[in-house]
């Protein structure tokens, strides 16, 4: 296990969504500045306001992580003006079947790809050249524990969440040699309106606040993988590892499925 490191320069996306802002109230204090975006802006300034009075320097973003021009272009100044310790590509969204089982609509399937797989890829991609360049920085990928086993309510979801996991994992291994560390994080729920609004049962639910320091020790002691709660985790690494008939029968029984 590495030694810690204490980021200075925080750049988060999604800062306005549950963990996106506990991680940002995490991380705030007078030696660090911090970069957040998100698409709420009454939120965003809200977060900052708190922020600033732990101490913080703050720059807010307003942005649609789908608008990769945007994205690209706000991340680049970013780039030239200043150095990023770390990034968290936190930003997400949420789809299911819905209360009939009716299924997913397309138009709501490729803009939770956009903004869960790859607006991640991209900040991932666009921020690699310049830590590669000066050997070091830290990118945390959020991911979920959903990336395990797809939940046949939320096919979508746990799909971007896998790729965001295999695409860390892979970012990982090639940037090493480079002092970028990579880490994929995979909570499972955390109290939300995103949370709440998902169907089915939430067991082992951790407030916000409890992710966030979960989180940031992880990072900063460069954990592979930063997974939790504990038993949710080995049960649905468990559902991965199991032949598939009988993960399924389990998902079942455990009202994840009709």
């Amino acid at each position: 296990m590495s030694s810690t490191r204490e980021p200075k320069k925080i750049l988060i996306t999604g800062a306005t969504g549950a963990i996106g802002g506990a991680l940002a109230q995490a991380y705030a204090s007078s030696q660090n500045t911090l970069y957040l975006q998100g698409r709420n802006m009454p939120r965003l300034e809200e977060l900052a306001v708190i922020c600033r009075g732990l101490g913080a320097k703050v720059i807010t973003k307003v942005l649609d992580v789908k608008d990769s021009d945007a994205l690209v272009q706000w991340l680049h100044e970013l780039c030239q003006q200043d150095t990023i310790d770390l990034v968290i590509a936190n930003a997400g969204v949420n789809s299911n079947i819905g209360p009939e089982c009716q299924g997913e609509q397309w138009e709501n399937i490729r803009g939770l790809i956009e903004v869960n797989l790859l607006s991640l890829m991209l900040v991932a991609e666009t921020m690699i050249p310049f830590m590669r360049a000066r050997g070091n920085g830290q990118i945390a990928l959020i991911s979920s524990l959903a990336g395990y086993f797809g939940l046949p309510i939320t096919p979508s979801y746990c799909a971007s969440k896998a790729g965001v996991k295999a695409y860390g994992e892979a970012l990982r291994g090639w940037l090493k040699p480079y002092d970028v560390r990579v880490n994929v994080v995979m909570p499972g729920y955390v109290d939300s309106a995103m949370c709440r609004a998902m169907p089915g049962p939430k067991p082992f639910l951790w407030q916000p606040e409890k992710a966030a320091r979960y989180i940031k020790l992880g990072l900063a002691q460069n954990r592979p993988r930063i997974s939790f709660p504990f038993p949710l985790n080995l049960g649905t690494w468990f559902l991965a590892a199991l032949p598939a008939g009988i993960s399924e029968r389990i998902v079942r029984a455990l009202n994840y499925a009709k």
